[in-house]
């Protein structure tokens, strides 16, 4: 059952039926049945970016990451089942797991593994994941949200096939980092069912400039990511410029952490470049962003929905 808060954003349809002249008005409430039942629409993607349970830090980082468009561009429904690979703090879990429940889908978190972090770094994580558990506890509001491991050790995110979308966030270039971001298309191929959409947003190399393969300015070239999901089986559908940055020549200093909102301006022993000027940076805003939407294939002949009745919710 929705918030109280929750009324102003859905659409309700009563339908009732007038009783014939010759029928006396019955004593008593009248009886509910599926003819007299308000029905609950799911919510719009604009009424989620509204939400009160959304910040104003959170409402103003819209018009660089343009959700509703991006999820839009990628066809995600309120009634799908989405993975969401490295959400962190949750900035489009808070806007994914609203939308979902309100339409019978299913938001599942698929956060670091922690099979190889230790020491602070261990406890860190372990304290991240914990607070997003507890941010995201009530389900009226956000649904039962799943949860995962990115990289799986089994190679599963979850069931295979058991998924309509997968998505990820400016993540590409920590996994070229550690030298698994063939494992993220492979495990995301495995995850979604035929039919089922890649979608990838990413920090924009221009393809005039040299690709460090460990991405440590956190920038990729375009091409780098479509060869990747091609080389795991994906079709690439299109490529859109909701997120594009003409400002961004994505040469600075600190790489992107150079702009907003990491707007880095000192070293790690705190020292200052010659001549930086953090308002160059504030003034070019977040990162020109490649939004890239790719399919896992239907085999010829198959019914992609086949089935689909039988999933768990």
């Amino acid at each position: 059952m929705p918030h109280l808060w929750f009324a102003p954003l859905l659409s309700l349809a009563l339908v009732s039926c007038s009783p014939a002249a010759e029928t006396p008005a019955p004593s008593g409430p009248a009886p509910m049945d599926a003819a007299s039942t308000p029905a609950a629409q799911p919510l719009t993607l604009e009424a989620v970016l509204e939400g009160p349970w959304r910040s104003e830090a959170e409402k103003a980082r819209d018009m660089y990451r343009n959700p509703a468009e991006t999820l839009a561009f990628f066809g995600i429904e309120a009634d799908d089942k989405v993975i969401e690979i490295w959400p962190g703090g949750g900035w489009y879990s808070n806007i994914l797991a609203p939308y979902l429940a309100s339409g019978g889908g299913q938001l599942i978190a698929s956060h670091w593994s922690l099979t190889t972090a230790e020491g602070d770094r261990r406890t860190r994580l372990e304290g991240i994941i914990e607070d997003y558990y507890a941010t995201y506890a009530d389900e009226a509001l956000y649904g039962s949200i799943g949860r995962s491991r990115f990289p799986a050790e089994d190679g599963r995110l979850v069931e295979p096939g058991s998924v309509d979308a997968v998505l990820t966030f400016r993540n590409v270039h920590n996994w070229m980092a550690r030298d698994f971001a063939m494992t993220f298309f492979e495990q995301a191929y495995d995850a979604l069912k035929p039919g089922g959409v890649l979608g990838v947003v990413e920090h924009r190399l221009p393809s005039n400039a040299e690709q460090d393969p460990r991405a440590t300015s956190g920038y990729v070239h375009e091409d780098m990511v479509k060869a990747l999901a091609a080389a795991a089986g994906f079709e690439f559908v299109a490529g859109a410029e909701i997120n594009a940055n003409p400002n961004d020549t994505a040469d600075h200093p600190f790489g992107v952490w150079s702009l907003p909102p990491v707007s880095r301006s000192t070293t790690s022993a705190g020292e200052t470049p010659d001549g930086f000027d953090p308002a160059v940076y504030q003034a070019i805003g977040e990162s020109d962003r490649m939004t890239l939407k790719f399919v896992k294939p239907v085999a010829a002949g198959t019914d992609p929905d086949a089935g689909a009745e039988a999933d768990p919710a």
